[in-house]
Order: structure tokens, then C-alpha cells, then sequence
């Protein structure tokens, strides 16, 4: 007589084999997530903490320093965090922020993984900008003593810009800032809004045409100069001016801040007071290095991420 022998049993342990296999494979999964978020997590601090110390470059090395560790501190902490200076184009123009932190395991603690070590970097540059948003239509002669005297440029030393004549005839110091403009004759309340709010799109250096007439005494316009006293403008600086009316061209070689104080306009002249100022200021910095001729160094700087 044959006997038969049930493998039910078998098939129950391999069963409980499986479910025990595959319950600790979506435990692995859930630690696995929770990881990368945490490594997430580190990484836009020292995003944030790269860029926040960048502020204060290359002036500052210490202070970019301070303003890093500061800001790391406020958010995901500076345990495991390293901070260093360095040089990408400009002596000391560089900052990068390095974190490696524990992050602590859960269910894989019954494969016997209790923390892995999650690892961030970020640098940042502060560099001149070759594009910059929110630029006013007012143009600054690179001769200006405060840019281009003895031991200058000189910064948060009372000054005055002028607001007459610069050298061609129809010109009187604005810009036409709109490339698609064929005519190079912009609107008073345009202008206006371009000198309260800055112009919306990037822009870059090089030529710009001249808007003619003196509109200095519009209402409109001084209006808009009002309204940013106590507040820093973004000037393009021009070292040529030729041509005239529509056609006169500002070349474009630098950008500068200046903190408006005051304005006195009448007729085709006037003058703004305040000073120039080294400032942070929304751009597009060059990849591939400084540009050649380089730009002239007035101050202005973009922070960007370049690692």
C-alpha cells in the first residue's frame, strides 16, 4: 500500500518564510525614503547656508563665515558641517559648505543597519554680474570722481550724480532700456516705472540708445524718484556716448548701487544725492570665468550656486 505524505505543512513554512522576507524588504524601502529625505533635508541647508555666507564675499572672508555657520545653525543644525574660502575667479570670492550627518534607521535595525551617514555639498560664487535684473534707466559716467578718483571706487561717501547734459546732443542722462524699441523714445510713466520697480527682463552690457529730451521736471518721473528714497538703485555705467537724439549710443561697461537720498530737478538739469554702495543685487553670473575685457569692479555683486 502506497502512502502519501502532505507537504501543506512545507508549504506553510515557506510561506512565513516569504511574508517574513517581504515585510522586511518594505521596511528596508521605508528607511531607504527616509534617508533620502533627511539627506534631502542637509542638502538645502548647506544650499541655504552657502549662499547666505556668499553675501559677504570676497570682502569679508570671515564674515561669510560667521553668516554660514549662523544660518546652518538656524535650521537643520551644524553637527558634521565644515565651512571653507576659496578662490574661483576673485581672491576669496568662494564659499563652500560641506555636511556629513547621521541619519538613524528604523526597521533596518533588524538587518542590523542602526544609521548610514548622509553626505551634502554646496558651493557658491559671489562674482560680478555679465546680466542683471531691475536695472533704472539712469546713466552714470565711469569718470564720476567717487568710480574713478584716486583710491576709488569709494563707497557710502556723500556724492552727487548729475542729471544734465552728458556730452551729446538730446542726451540727458536716460536710457532707453528696451531692446525691441526701434525709435529710442520712451514714455514718461514708463520710465517711471522702470525707475520705482527696475526693469523686468535680464539685461546685459554693451550698447544702449539714448532716451532723448530733458525730462527731468516730469512729475511722473519725480514722483518715481520719491518713492525710492532710503532705497538702493542698480545705475548702468557708461564709459562712451556718441551719436545724438534717438541715435546718441551709451556704451555699457559696468553697474553700480547707489542709495537715493534726494533729487533736485528742474529744466534739463538737476542732480540726485545719496552714495554709492557695495550691494547684492539679482544676476546672471558668467560660467566660464571673467570676461574679457573684464568687467570693472564698482561693487556689485550676484550670489549664485555653481556646485
Amino acid at each position: 500500500m502506497i502512502r502519501l505524505r502532505s507537504e501543506s505543512g512545507q508549504v506553510t513554512v515557506m510561506a512565513a518564510a516569504m511574508m517574513v522576507f517581504l515585510i522586511a524588504m518594505v521596511a528596508f524601502v521605508l528607511d531607504v525614503g527616509s534617508w533620502f529625505r533627511q539627506q534631502r533635508v542637509t542638502q538645502s541647508n548647506v544650499d541655504a547656508a552657502a549662499l547666505a555666507g556668499a553675501q559677504a564675499l570676497p570682502s569679508d572672508p570671515q564674515g561669510a563665515t560667521t553668516f554660514a555657520t549662523t544660518f546652518a545653525n538656524k535650521n537643520a543644525g551644524v553637527a558634521g558641517a565644515t565651512i571653507q574660502i576659496k578662490t574661483t575667479w576673485d581672491p576669496n570670492d568662494t564659499i563652500t559648505v560641506s555636511q556629513t550627518r547621521p541619519a538613524e534607521g528604523f526597521f533596518a535595525k533588524v538587518l542590523g543597519i542602526s544609521t548610514v551617514n548622509v553626505h551634502a555639498k554646496a558651493t557658491a560664487v559671489a562674482a560680478i554680474p555679465v546680466q542683471t535684473l531691475g536695472l533704472a534707466p539712469i546713466t552714470v559716467n565711469i569718470l564720476h570722481p567717487q568710480l574713478s578718483g584716486p583710491g576709488c571706487p569709494c563707497f557710502n561717501v556723500p556724492t552727487t550724480l548729475p542729471l544734465g547734459k552728458t556730452g551729446a546732443p538730446g542726451a540727458f542722462a536716460l536710457l532707453d532700456l528696451d531692446y525691441t524699441d526701434t525709435n529710442g523714445t520712451v514714455g514718461a510713466s514708463t520710465l517711471a516705472s522702470w525707475i520705482s520697480q527696475g526693469y523686468d527682463s535680464y539685461l546685459p552690457l554693451g550698447i544702449y540708445f539714448s532716451d532723448p529730451g530733458a525730462k527731468w521736471n516730469n512729475s511722473i518721473i519725480q514722483n518715481a524718484l520719491i518713492s525710492r528714497y532710503g532705497t538702493d538703485l542698480l545705475f548702468p555705467v557708461y564709459d562712451t556716448l556718441v551719436g545724438s537724439g534717438s541715435n546718441a549710443e551709451y556704451h555699457v561697461i559696468a553697474w553700480v548701487g547707489f542709495h537715493l537720498q534726494n533729487v533736485t530737478a528742474s529744466g534739463t538739469s538737476g542732480s540726485l544725492s545719496g552714495y554709492f554702495t557695495r550691494i547684492i543685487w539679482q544676476g546672471i553670473v558668467s560660467q566660464s570665468g571673467p570676461t574679457n575685457p573684464a568687467i570693472p569692479d564698482l561693487g556689485v555683486r550676484t550670489v549664485a550656486l555653481i556646485d
